[in-house]
């Protein structure tokens, strides 16, 4: 093969340690091999792959044996512990694409007032509820459409922060002389922002799912480039998403045709590879084509 899907497909931007942590197996294992088979296929020298390996190793985030190709790498430390993604939200998505999680029209709001003297703490608190997909009211109150309490209350309680948090929800919220819910959602969160990232990771599936189907055929560094392309583009496009609900979005959004063509792409790949361990039982690959079944 002379070239990668990159050369011929929109360009997405893989970082050599998001390729490093994307092929990490079911036994947290990276097989140096397949590191780099694939890394071409993205753009990625092999001196690349060398110093990024070496710079991982450094941080305490892989260990390592052997040379060159027959290397292996291990996640540990913060790498490993961070292996688990956070399915159940996009998992929470694909509901509310599918019309399976109305709203019930009850706004969450959560305020607290935290001391000078626990400032990192505070601030901390603060990226964690926009993570979450909540949006600020004014100084120390925040508001979601979701159910996220329990999320909230777990990040709360391991910055010491749970005692500062004040819970409550309306069915009535109005900010100034808005009250409709639509137009409160357009104040407060960035939507068009957000449904640009969709539309990029739009631009992205498309092309690459006709390319998938005009090819009988995959190697599996062109499987692994896929895949972490595509996981790649999803994550920057879902984690700044607070998964409004439909009735809060513009219709159309373009997250719903976004994700419906990652999880086409993602179930051609998902067969492939599937095909390619049954003829080959002893061969792993990289967790990271089981991570996305529920999207199947």
């Amino acid at each position: 093969m002379t070239t990668g899907p990159h050369e011929v497909l929109p360009p997405v931007h893989v970082s050599t340690r998001d390729l490093v942590e994307a092929l990490i197996r079911q036994d947290h294992t990276v097989d140096a091999g397949e590191l780099y088979d694939a890394a071409p296929l993205l753009g990625m020298t092999d001196q690349q792959v060398r110093l990024c390996v070496k710079r991982l190793v450094a941080e305490g985030r892989f260990s390592h044996e052997g040379r060159g190709r027959r290397a292996v790498l291990r996640a540990i430390g913060e790498t490993e512990r961070g292996l688990e993604p956070d399915v159940e939200f996009v998992a929470h998505a694909i509901r509310q694409d599918a019309g399976l999680e109305p709203w019930d029209g009850v706004w969450h709001l959560v305020a607290f007032a935290v001391p000078e003297t626990s400032r990192a703490a505070r601030d901390a608190l603060r990226t964690a509820l926009v993570r979450l997909g909540g949006a600020p009211l004014q100084g120390g109150l925040y508001v979601s459409p979701n159910a996220w309490e329990p999320y909230v209350e777990e990040h709360a309680d391991s910055l010491g922060l749970l005692g500062h948090l004040t819970f409550l929800t309306t069915t009535d919220l109005r900010r100034g002389g808005e009250s409709d819910p639509a137009a409160l959602a357009r104040e407060l969160w960035p939507l068009e922002e957000i449904a640009d990232r969709h539309r990029r990771l739009e631009a992205v599936a498309r092309p690459r799912l006709e390319w998938i189907h005009s090819r009988p055929e995959l190697s599996g560094a062109e499987m692994v480039a896929l895949a972490v392309e595509l996981a790649t583009e999803f994550t920057r496009a879902m984690e700044p998403d607070p998964l409004l609900p439909p009735e809060l979005l513009p219709d159309p959004w373009p997250g719903v045709e976004a994700r419906a063509l990652v999880a086409g792409c993602w179930s051609q790949l998902r067969r492939r590879e599937r095909a390619a361990r049954a003829a080959d039982p002893e061969r792993q690959g990289p967790r990271l084509f089981r991570l996305y079944e529920f999207m199947l």
